[in-house]
């Protein structure tokens, strides 16, 4: 079976900017390694040369990205390189991600989507310049393209819910597959002490769970949180800095910044619990990944995330808008780390390792085929 799988890839396997990014690699790596598969990954690239290169039993394909933004790109010039090279690729099977199932509209072979998140839903919450003239041209373009496929993967049921009232596809609800070292990773948890990994801005509602902490240090509990992300929202970032000197948080609040996959594992590692209290979610890796490390997960009760926490048994939904919900979940959550860390791992290894993600891929593009 020969795969084309368009997708964002990174020039450096070890370093994925981004979910879409670390899905690939983590998909691209257990397919290629699948008894009769022949992997193609065709992407865009910064660099402007056009280059193909093997990559662990899969070619790599490297077009050079048209310029301009990426929603003039994804049906322009983006769309007509990326169709006109995969055709002449004549693969079985296109498995289009995120932006580039725009770019494989229309292309006659089978296709199968997979939907990573809503671009509209995001821009409308983000802080930027003529949002919503912005979201709503991504809505339609979006739909559009949810529209035209005849097969979609649905990383959630919640993006399956949505997607399904556009769309007449075929949907197959497969989760995303995270790195095998966080399966294979020992842990080495300290007391209190809680890691989040996101960038910094109101969608992801940081200064919410930094009220959370708030709440337990004037309750007398000892709790330390590690916030690992850039700032993507320039005032949200400074809000969120003066809200941490104004309340004294500097004591329990440490704000690391972007660090790599390297660091990121290693704070799994040391903590006993993970937080993620974002407004708009569909499966966040982050999520994932503290599952696989043995973590209970504090998040909100909202878009994807009540479909990865099992309430009480995995970790606690909470209301993102409560900071003193959110403190009692994370209160909790420390105090029965180990229990609820037990469950986490048993749900991560069903539907997270990427061994699992890459059979019930294969089984789907077989269907499809």
């Amino acid at each position: 079976m020969k795969v084309a799988m368009v997708t964002q890839f990174p020039r450096d396997a070890d370093r994925p900017v981004g979910g879409v990014e670390a899905v690939s690699v983590n998909l691209a790596r257990a397919l290629a390694t699948s008894e009769g598969v022949e992997l193609h990954v065709v992407t865009l690239d910064d660099e402007g040369q056009r280059a193909t290169e093997p990559w662990h039993g899969a070619t790599v394909h490297r077009l050079p990205r048209p310029s301009g933004s990426m929603l003039g790109m994804a049906r322009g010039a983006g769309r007509r390189l990326v169709s006109s090279y995969v055709a002449g690729l004549a693969p079985d099977l296109v498995h289009a991600h995120d932006t580039y199932g725009i770019m494989v509209q229309g292309l006659q072979v089978p296709r199968v989507f997979t939907v990573h998140g809503f671009i509209y839903g995001d821009t409308l919450l983000s802080d930027s310049r003529f949002a919503r003239l912005r979201s709503w041209l991504w809505k339609r373009v979006e739909t559009a393209a949810w529209a035209d496929q005849p097969n979609i993967v649905s990383i959630s049921p919640y993006v399956r819910e949505r997607v399904s009232q556009f769309s007449a596809a075929v949907i197959r609800d497969i989760d995303n597959p995270i790195a095998e070292r966080f399966f294979d990773t020992p842990s080495q948890p300290e007391p209190g002490r809680v890691f989040s990994a996101a960038v910094i801005s109101q969608r992801k509602n940081t200064q919410m769970l930094v009220r959370a902490v708030k709440v337990l240090r004037d309750r007398g509990v000892d709790v330390q949180l590690r916030l690992a992300g850039p700032v993507i929202e320039a005032g949200y970032g400074e809000a969120l800095h003066r809200l941490v000197q104004q309340e004294g948080l500097g004591d329990h609040v440490q704000l690391l910044g972007s660090i790599p996959s390297t660091q990121v594992l290693e704070e799994l590692q040391r903590a006993s619990a993970f937080a993620l209290v974002s407004l708009e979610e569909n499966s966040p890796m982050g999520i994932e990944e503290a599952m696989a490390m043995r973590l209970p997960v504090v998040s909100s009760n909202r878009c994807g995330m009540p479909y990865m926490i099992d309430h009480g048994a995995s970790g606690y939904l909470v209301d993102p808008f409560d900071a003193h919900d959110i403190a009692g979940a994370l209160e909790r959550s420390l105090a029965r780390s180990a229990a609820l860390g037990a469950e986490s791992r048993r749900i991560a290894e069903r539907r997270f390792h990427p061994r699992e993600v890459a059979r019930r891929t294969l089984e789907f593009y077989q269907e499809i085929l």
